[in-house]
Protein backbone atom coordinates (compact mmCIF):
# COMPACT_ATOMS: atom_id res chain seq x y z
CA UNK A 1 0.00 0.00 0.00
CA UNK A 2 2.81 2.40 0.87
CA UNK A 3 4.80 1.61 -2.28
CA UNK A 4 1.77 2.19 -4.47
CA UNK A 5 0.94 5.43 -2.65
CA UNK A 6 4.46 6.87 -2.97
CA UNK A 7 4.66 6.14 -6.69
CA UNK A 8 1.18 7.49 -7.44
CA UNK A 9 1.82 10.61 -5.35
CA UNK A 10 4.88 11.33 -7.48
CA UNK A 11 2.86 10.77 -10.67
CA UNK A 12 0.12 13.11 -9.43
CA UNK A 13 2.60 15.88 -8.58
CA UNK A 14 4.19 15.54 -12.01
CA UNK A 15 0.79 15.72 -13.75
CA UNK A 16 -0.32 18.72 -11.65
CA UNK A 17 2.90 20.53 -12.50
CA UNK A 18 2.37 19.78 -16.20
CA UNK A 19 -1.15 21.22 -16.01
CA UNK A 20 0.08 24.24 -14.01
CA UNK A 21 -2.71 24.09 -11.45
CA UNK A 22 -2.83 24.23 -7.64
CA UNK A 23 -2.84 20.77 -6.02
CA UNK A 24 -4.98 21.91 -3.08
CA UNK A 25 -8.33 22.39 -4.79
CA UNK A 26 -11.34 24.30 -3.45
CA UNK A 27 -13.45 21.91 -1.35
CA UNK A 28 -10.60 20.74 0.87
CA UNK A 29 -12.59 19.04 3.62
CA UNK A 30 -14.35 16.81 1.13
CA UNK A 31 -11.09 16.20 -0.74
CA UNK A 32 -9.43 15.03 2.47
CA UNK A 33 -12.46 12.86 3.23
CA UNK A 34 -12.29 11.31 -0.25
CA UNK A 35 -8.59 10.63 0.28
CA UNK A 36 -9.18 9.07 3.70
CA UNK A 37 -11.99 6.83 2.42
CA UNK A 38 -9.84 5.68 -0.50
CA UNK A 39 -6.81 4.98 1.69
CA UNK A 40 -8.89 3.02 4.21
CA UNK A 41 -10.39 1.00 1.37
CA UNK A 42 -6.96 0.06 -0.01
CA UNK A 43 -5.60 -0.90 3.41
CA UNK A 44 -8.68 -2.99 4.16
CA UNK A 45 -8.33 -4.75 0.81
CA UNK A 46 -4.69 -5.73 1.31
CA UNK A 47 -5.26 -6.88 4.88
CA UNK A 48 -8.39 -8.83 3.91
CA UNK A 49 -6.42 -10.67 1.23
CA UNK A 50 -4.09 -12.01 3.93
CA UNK A 51 -7.01 -13.40 5.96
CA UNK A 52 -9.56 -14.67 3.41
CA UNK A 53 -9.53 -16.61 0.14
CA UNK A 54 -9.40 -14.35 -2.92
CA UNK A 55 -12.88 -15.38 -4.13
CA UNK A 56 -14.51 -14.31 -0.86
CA UNK A 57 -12.76 -10.93 -0.88
CA UNK A 58 -13.77 -10.28 -4.50
CA UNK A 59 -17.39 -11.21 -3.84
CA UNK A 60 -17.72 -8.92 -0.82
CA UNK A 61 -15.79 -6.15 -2.58
CA UNK A 62 -18.32 -6.18 -5.44
CA UNK A 63 -21.03 -5.07 -3.05
CA UNK A 64 -19.58 -1.56 -3.45
CA UNK A 65 -21.78 -0.56 -6.45
CA UNK A 66 -24.84 -1.34 -4.30
CA UNK A 67 -23.56 0.84 -1.46
CA UNK A 68 -22.49 3.55 -3.92
CA UNK A 69 -25.96 3.71 -5.45
CA UNK A 70 -27.49 3.94 -1.96
CA UNK A 71 -25.05 6.62 -0.78
CA UNK A 72 -25.57 8.65 -3.96
CA UNK A 73 -29.33 8.46 -3.45
CA UNK A 74 -29.02 9.51 0.20
CA UNK A 75 -26.38 12.23 -0.01
CA UNK A 76 -26.46 13.42 -3.63
CA UNK A 77 -30.18 12.90 -4.26
CA UNK A 78 -29.47 10.79 -7.35
CA UNK A 79 -32.46 8.67 -8.35
CA UNK A 80 -32.21 4.94 -7.69
CA UNK A 81 -34.22 3.46 -10.57
CA UNK A 82 -35.60 -0.07 -10.36
CA UNK A 83 -33.72 -0.91 -13.57
CA UNK A 84 -30.38 -0.07 -11.90
CA UNK A 85 -31.31 -2.11 -8.83
CA UNK A 86 -32.18 -5.07 -11.05
CA UNK A 87 -28.96 -4.70 -13.04
CA UNK A 88 -26.88 -4.60 -9.85
CA UNK A 89 -28.62 -7.71 -8.50
CA UNK A 90 -28.06 -9.65 -11.73
CA UNK A 91 -24.42 -8.50 -11.96
CA UNK A 92 -23.69 -9.50 -8.38
CA UNK A 93 -25.27 -12.90 -9.05
CA UNK A 94 -22.99 -13.30 -12.05
CA UNK A 95 -19.97 -12.41 -9.92
CA UNK A 96 -20.97 -15.06 -7.37
CA UNK A 97 -21.25 -17.71 -10.08
CA UNK A 98 -17.91 -16.76 -11.65
CA UNK A 99 -15.74 -16.59 -8.53
CA UNK A 100 -17.68 -19.30 -6.64
CA UNK A 101 -16.69 -18.46 -3.06
CA UNK A 102 -16.30 -21.59 -0.98
CA UNK A 103 -18.60 -20.19 1.68
CA UNK A 104 -21.50 -20.45 -0.80
CA UNK A 105 -20.44 -23.16 -3.26
CA UNK A 106 -18.70 -25.77 -1.16
CA UNK A 107 -17.60 -27.04 2.21
CA UNK A 108 -15.40 -24.29 3.58
CA UNK A 109 -13.81 -23.82 6.98
CA UNK A 110 -15.16 -20.98 9.07
CA UNK A 111 -14.07 -17.65 7.63
CA UNK A 112 -11.96 -15.27 9.67
CA UNK A 113 -14.39 -12.71 11.22
CA UNK A 114 -11.81 -9.90 11.01
CA UNK A 115 -11.23 -10.74 7.34
CA UNK A 116 -14.97 -10.52 6.65
CA UNK A 117 -15.17 -7.18 8.48
CA UNK A 118 -12.21 -5.82 6.49
CA UNK A 119 -13.70 -7.00 3.19
CA UNK A 120 -16.95 -5.22 4.01
CA UNK A 121 -14.84 -2.20 4.93
CA UNK A 122 -13.44 -2.21 1.39
CA UNK A 123 -16.97 -1.97 -0.03
CA UNK A 124 -18.16 0.71 2.37
CA UNK A 125 -15.05 2.90 2.12
CA UNK A 126 -14.94 2.55 -1.67
CA UNK A 127 -18.59 3.56 -1.93
CA UNK A 128 -17.91 6.58 0.30
CA UNK A 129 -14.95 7.60 -1.84
CA UNK A 130 -16.91 7.25 -5.10
CA UNK A 131 -19.77 9.32 -3.70
CA UNK A 132 -17.33 12.07 -2.70
CA UNK A 133 -15.77 12.01 -6.17
CA UNK A 134 -19.20 12.36 -7.76
CA UNK A 135 -19.84 15.51 -5.71
CA UNK A 136 -16.33 16.91 -6.17
CA UNK A 137 -16.67 16.80 -9.97
CA UNK A 138 -18.51 20.13 -9.67
CA UNK A 139 -15.51 22.04 -8.32
CA UNK A 140 -12.28 20.06 -8.74
CA UNK A 141 -9.94 18.86 -11.48
CA UNK A 142 -9.79 15.02 -11.68
CA UNK A 143 -6.02 14.93 -11.07
CA UNK A 144 -6.47 16.98 -7.86
CA UNK A 145 -9.04 14.47 -6.58
CA UNK A 146 -6.64 11.59 -7.32
CA UNK A 147 -3.79 13.56 -5.69
CA UNK A 148 -5.64 13.68 -2.35
CA UNK A 149 -6.10 9.90 -2.48
CA UNK A 150 -2.34 9.44 -2.70
CA UNK A 151 -1.65 12.25 -0.24
CA UNK A 152 -3.73 10.52 2.44
CA UNK A 153 -2.55 7.01 1.56
CA UNK A 154 1.13 7.72 2.27
CA UNK A 155 0.86 8.76 5.97
CA UNK A 156 -1.91 6.25 6.68
CA UNK A 157 0.22 3.38 5.28
CA UNK A 158 3.51 4.30 6.96
CA UNK A 159 2.75 2.93 10.48
CA UNK A 160 1.75 -0.48 9.06
CA UNK A 161 4.78 -0.54 6.75
CA UNK A 162 7.19 0.26 9.59
CA UNK A 163 5.67 -2.45 11.77
CA UNK A 164 6.26 -5.11 9.10
CA UNK A 165 9.18 -3.71 7.12
CA UNK A 166 11.51 -6.07 5.27
CA UNK A 167 14.05 -5.65 2.47
CA UNK A 168 12.47 -5.13 -0.97
CA UNK A 169 14.21 -6.52 -4.04
CA UNK A 170 14.72 -4.56 -7.25
CA UNK A 171 12.21 -6.83 -8.98
CA UNK A 172 9.62 -6.10 -6.29
CA UNK A 173 10.18 -2.35 -6.68
CA UNK A 174 9.56 -2.73 -10.42
CA UNK A 175 6.31 -4.55 -9.70
CA UNK A 176 5.28 -1.81 -7.25
CA UNK A 177 5.99 0.78 -9.93
CA UNK A 178 3.90 -1.18 -12.44
CA UNK A 179 1.03 -1.45 -9.93
CA UNK A 180 1.25 2.31 -9.37
CA UNK A 181 1.07 3.07 -13.10
CA UNK A 182 -1.93 0.81 -13.65
CA UNK A 183 -3.83 2.00 -10.57
CA UNK A 184 -3.04 5.64 -11.39
CA UNK A 185 -4.54 5.20 -14.86
CA UNK A 186 -7.55 3.43 -13.33
CA UNK A 187 -8.11 6.17 -10.74
CA UNK A 188 -7.92 8.95 -13.34
CA UNK A 189 -10.35 7.10 -15.64
CA UNK A 190 -12.71 6.36 -12.75
CA UNK A 191 -12.64 9.98 -11.59
CA UNK A 192 -13.40 11.25 -15.09
CA UNK A 193 -16.17 8.66 -15.44
CA UNK A 194 -17.81 9.56 -12.14
CA UNK A 195 -17.87 13.16 -13.33
CA UNK A 196 -19.94 12.18 -16.37
CA UNK A 197 -22.23 9.36 -15.18
CA UNK A 198 -24.34 8.85 -12.05
CA UNK A 199 -22.39 7.12 -9.29
CA UNK A 200 -24.47 3.92 -9.19
CA UNK A 201 -24.31 3.40 -12.94
CA UNK A 202 -20.62 4.30 -13.19
CA UNK A 203 -19.47 1.85 -10.50
CA UNK A 204 -21.76 -0.88 -11.86
CA UNK A 205 -19.58 -0.93 -15.00
CA UNK A 206 -16.92 -2.52 -12.80
CA UNK A 207 -18.84 -5.81 -12.98
CA UNK A 208 -17.63 -6.16 -16.58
Amino acid sequence: ALGRAVFTLALCLWAIRQQKISPWGHHRRLLFLRGAFGACGVLCMYFALTLLPLAEVITIHYLNPLFTALFAALFLKEKLHWSLALALAVSLSGTLILVQPQSLFGDAPALNPLGILLAFGVSIFSAGAYTCVRHLRLSEKPIVIVFYFSLMSVPMSIPFAIADWRPISTKAWLFLGAIALVTQAAQVCLTHGLGLVQAGKATAVGYV
